[in-house]
């Protein structure tokens, strides 16, 4: 093994702590990619012969570190690839790595019975259409998936994609780990004084958020191109979903309207919710930012009014003007 996939569960206060956990990776490898919201690869090739363990220890001291330093809990997927510990990360449970199995004798074939009996949409990069299709002819699982013909697949998926998701299923990662930073971003959470069950306050917390956020966009001058939601359950696990909008902004309406999407897209039925978190990523000058022009009025006058609450706001306090929603 030798790629680690991590990924970090911060509580809520601990919402702004990932570039402090990817540092924490880097003080074992420079090779660390990460994976915003709060996931990370970590390429410990070299760590391993520096400090003479293996990734599995290595993952080990690496989430005894996360707890005591920064109060956070972490669940790690280990494999000889990118693409292979982030499917064994989804087997992974907190305190205990889970790493694609080794056989000296046979490596190939311990990663193809490893990935044998998992559904078809563990593979990263395979979608829900994608997956849709190859279940509607029967290749539900990897391992009917590396059974198939290439030709078929190919037919099924295209000839790019079919090769390469015949690759994966057969255990040929070729995926490697690529050195980035952390996008700037900033974020807002709302969590609630006792767990939520009313989609109501739900929809009013997004709302409250996402006015924020536009609010400390406009006044940096900035526009994000990604907004992602983060919920936070009574149980401690959480959902992350993003989206990249379709031009970059910092309109506080065009946010509530992406935050209320990606809400209402998780489907939540009486879910107890303990915190929700907003995190506008990939942010850029505002004056360098394209806008589409626009003949509607309303959108026009709707911009020309946030930007008089705005001055507002800095004159006289950040409750001094807000939409109706949040006035009781």
């Amino acid at each position: 093994m030798t790629i680690l996939c991590v990924r970090f569960r911060p509580p809520s206060a601990h919402e702004v702590a990932f570039p402090e956990l990817l540092a924490l990776l880097e003080e074992f490898t420079p090779v660390v990619e990460a994976l915003p919201p709060d996931g990370a690869l970590a390429d410990l090739r070299g760590a391993e012969r520096y400090f003479g363990r293996g990734a599995v220890e290595l993952a080990s001291v690496i989430r005894v570190r996360a707890l005591a330093l920064h109060g956070v809990d972490c669940v790690i997927g280990a494999g000889p690839g990118p693409t292979l510990a982030r499917v064994a990360l989804r087997d992974a449970r907190p305190g205990a790595t889970c790493a694609v199995p080794e056989d000296p004798d046979d490596p190939e074939g311990a990663v193809r019975e490893f990935l044998a009996g998992k559904p078809v949409a563990v593979l990263p990069g395979v979608g829900a259409a994608t997956a849709r299709t190859l279940c509607e002819y029967g290749l539900d699982t990897l391992g009917r998936v590396a059974a198939a013909p290439l030709s078929t697949l190919q037919r099924l998926v295209g000839a790019k994609a079919g090769r390469e998701l015949h690759e994966k299923a057969n255990g040929v990662d070729r995926g490697r780990v690529v050195p980035n930073a952390v996008s700037l971003s900033l974020a807002t959470e709302r969590p609630f004084p006792r767990d939520e069950l009313d989609p109501v306050r739900h929809r009013r917390a997004l709302l409250s958020a996402a006015e924020e956020l536009g609010a400390r966009l406009r006044a940096l001058e900035k526009v994000c191109r990604t907004l992602t939601l983060t919920v936070r359950y009574a149980d401690r696990s959480s959902t992350a979903r993003s989206r990249t909008l379709g031009e970059p902004t910092a309109h506080s309406a065009d946010l509530t309207r992406t935050a209320y999407s990606l809400y209402e897209a998780l489907g939540l039925q009486r879910a107890r919710v303990r915190a929700i978190a907003l995190r506008a990523e990939g942010l850029g000058p505002a004056g360098r930012a394209s806008r589409q022009l626009t003949f509607d009025p309303v959108d026009e006058k709707a911009r020309r009014i946030e930007e008089v609450a705005d001055r507002a706001r800095a004159k006289f306090g950040p409750r001094a003007v807000m939409p109706g929603g949040l006035a009781a």
